[in-house]
């Protein structure tokens, strides 16, 4: 059913890091600020998207009285306040760091910006130190469209040393907008979604998990755990 892989690329936010729930505060935020409400019907268009697709969803769904630009200088120093010091998710610095040890190339392919990015890795420097490129689907100018576009995954994999060809990719997502970016890549894609995604909008993912915590890496070829 799972074909081994040789390469594993991450996201990062809602898989490695908590951080999910601080963006949809600040846009909830921001919306009630206008009197507006941000449904989970928004949110699931919202999440895992480029900063400025975040923007002009937000304010095109909510009717904001704003620019993509003007809700963008609100947001940004509200999210970068509360991000100091995200927690890692369930299993992200076993895997990191096991990968590491048995000398799989993992990458990061983040729709965020670099300057946020490395706010919110800044207290993890033994397991974001462990990946051999990082790419900022935000501020990096060879990524000219977001998630669920694929051109991220290409970019990704294309940094590594011997760039692997796109079957012996593995991809680690919990956004839907992230899954389908790395299937139209052509990369298998393990999702780890949150509570709120539908099924429906489980079914494109190779495999779906709980937490990474319940990842099997052998089931792609991968060293399993000691």
């Amino acid at each position: 059913m799972f074909q081994p892989v040789t390469h594993v690329i991450f996201d990062m936010d809602g898989l490695l890091l908590d951080t999910e729930s601080t963006y949809e505060e600040v846009i909830d935020h921001i919306a009630k600020k206008y009197g507006k409400t941000y449904t989970n019907e928004i949110k699931l268009k919202i999440r895992g998207t480029p900063e400025p697709i975040t923007a002009k969803i937000a304010v095109t769904e909510m009717q904001l009285p704003l620019s993509p630009e003007e809700f963008t200088e609100i947001y940004r120093p509200l999210c970068h306040a509360r991000l100091l010091h995200p927690p890692l998710m369930p299993g992200a610095e076993k895997l990191v760091l096991h990968l590491k040890k048995h000398n799989i190339p993992i990458a990061i392919a983040t729709s965020g910006g670099k300057d946020i990015s490395l706010i919110k890795t800044k207290p993890y420097p033994e397991v974001f130190s462990c990946f051999n490129h990082t790419v900022y689907g935000s501020s990096d100018p060879e990524v000219k469209h977001g998630k669920p576009h694929p051109d991220i995954y290409f970019i990704c994999a294309g940094r590594f040393p011997n760039p692997p060809s796109p079957e012996k990719c593995l991809v680690l997502e919990d956004a839907p907008n992230g899954v389908l970016a790395a299937v139209r890549a052509g990369m298998q894609v393990v999702m780890v979604p949150a509570a709120d995604v539908s099924e429906e909008l489980k079914k494109p993912a190779t495999l779906v998990l709980k937490t990474l915590e319940d990842l099997k890496p052998e089931v792609f070829g991968l060293p399993a755990y000691d």
